[in-house]
């Protein structure tokens, strides 16, 4: 997930004259991690305990 999550933003970057920016493409990364645990991907608990210093 990570991987394409950077591949994403740097295609906005490329392709839509966006400006790189971890802090948003972190934020990205937190709301894709949300989603896929709503969708219950089990697999995914195990990235919990680096939730990128942010309180659940």
């Amino acid at each position: 997930m990570g991987a394409w999550l950077i591949w994403k933003h740097r295609n906005a970057c490329v392709f839509e004259g966006g400006s790189p920016c971890i802090s948003r493409l972190l934020h990205e990364f937190r709301d894709e991690y949300h989603l896929w645990c709503m969708a219950s991907a089990k697999s995914l608990a195990t990235l919990r305990a680096g939730t990128m210093g942010q309180p659940s």
